[in-house]
């Protein structure tokens, strides 16, 4: 059964009280440690932060628009191998998918982890968060959260969120042990933190939180912007399929790839450690370059750089949570996250599965059923012989 308690908010500061929050956990003698999103004082940046001190929890920010990276892939990290204390993790929805993704491909382990996921506002992509909180990152924040949680919009001073954000369906956080609520509550006076798992309830239970329900205009606000959102995503998915139709659109569409690998590196679920990309195999010697040109009168530079995305693509696409952190890597802002997230439904689709949605369904392609796809191999199970 799922608790749900309420978090007070002291003097209508709701940073100031989420980080008494944490630090109520990170109090706890369970709990080693906090990974959580944190101001660095150096440029206004904001990177995950492993906290170990309650006095450092201080410029811990996890409502802070900002989204450099996805951290699933700290925690699978941190997780890998046993670590001998357990640690919680502040996540968004996309982070706390992808982990569960890494889990399933055994590079990360549930046993050491709280994970804590918090309804995610969005984010901006890295310029302009950048741009939009200047010199004051914490007071950057409060105008955010303020400005979303009233119903004034995402849309501030001209900067508006990622577009992986803005077609997200997912708001609120699914497997974590304990979710923090945001929407549709009066975050001026209180939050609320609910238990997901028997982890969760027993780290709630010793905070010895004031119990409460749930309240019902919580429930329509996130239903609300689901349909906003899933309105947002299928527009989306619809101008990105007609630009990417065929192998020339395609072409065009990856035009300005440099073949840089950010998106690779960025991606949280893109987990080989030796990529065939960066090996020997598209090292090309000089003169099989000049036999292409000379086959063709002109070839773009650098090559293969098509083949690339197509290759992640049949790599990923069962694997993808649309966090766009692609999109965000690329230096010359190359929209890819809308060609994964397009293929990646399609795909996902097909095989009736969901990345991230439960840590106990197989991923596509490691299993062998015998009842999928007769269509495709044209075998009757009940007979042996071809349908």
């Amino acid at each position: 059964m799922a608790m749900t308690a309420r978090i007070d908010v002291t003097g209508q500061d709701l940073l100031a009280s989420l980080r008494q929050f944490l630090r109520a956990i990170l109090e706890l003698q369970d709990i080693r440690a906090i990974l959580v999103p944190r101001h660095l004082p150096m440029n206004n940046a904001v990177m995950p932060a492993l906290v170990t001190d309650p006095d450092c929890l201080e410029g811990v920010d996890p409502l802070a628009p900002a989204f450099p990276m996805n951290a699933a892939k700290i925690v699978s990290r941190l997780t890998g191998k046993p670590m001998g204390a357990q640690v919680a993790a502040i996540l968004r929805p996309c982070e706390i998918r992808a982990f569960i993704e890494l889990v399933k491909l055994k590079q990360g382990r549930t046993e050491e982890v709280v994970l804590i996921g918090i309804d995610c506002l969005g984010a901006y992509q890295n310029k302009d968060y950048l741009r939009f909180a200047g010199e004051d990152g914490a007071h950057a924040t409060v105008r955010f959260y303020q400005s979303v949680l009233t119903g004034r919009g995402t849309r501030i001073d001209g900067v508006d969120l990622a577009p992986a954000c803005r077609a997200c369906e997912y708001p609120v956080a699914s497997n974590a042990d304990i979710t923090i609520g945001l929407f549709g509550i009066e975050f001026d006076d209180h939050l609320i933190v609910q238990s997901q798992s028997v982890r969760g309830e027993a780290v709630l239970k010793q905070l010895n939180l004031e119990q409460t329900v749930e309240p019902t205009a919580r429930r329509e606000t996130i239903a609300a912007l689901v349909a906003q959102r899933t309105a947002q995503r299928d527009e989306m998915l619809a101008q990105t399929r007609a630009g990417t139709e065929n192998l020339a659109k395609m072409t065009t569409y990856f035009a300005r790839c440099v073949n840089c690998y950010n998106c690779r590196v960025a991606c949280p679920v893109c987990y080989c450690k030796e990529c065939v990309f960066v090996t020997d195999v598209f090292n090309h010697d000089p003169y099989q370059y000049l036999r292409w040109a000379t086959r063709k009168g002109v070839i773009k530079m650098p090559t293969d750089t098509l083949f690339y995305h197509m290759t992640r693509l049949a790599h990923m696409s069962t694997a993808c949570v649309g966090c766009g952190q692609c999109s965000n890597a690329c230096p010359n802002d190359i929209p890819v996250m809308e060609v994964f997230r397009s293929v990646a439904q399609a795909t996902q689709k097909a095989f009736d599965y969901e990345a991230g949605r439960h840590i106990d369904e197989d991923p596509p392609l490691a299993v062998f059923r015998e009842d999928e796809f007769a269509e495709v191999v044209g075998m009757s199970l009940q007979t042996g012989r071809q349908a």
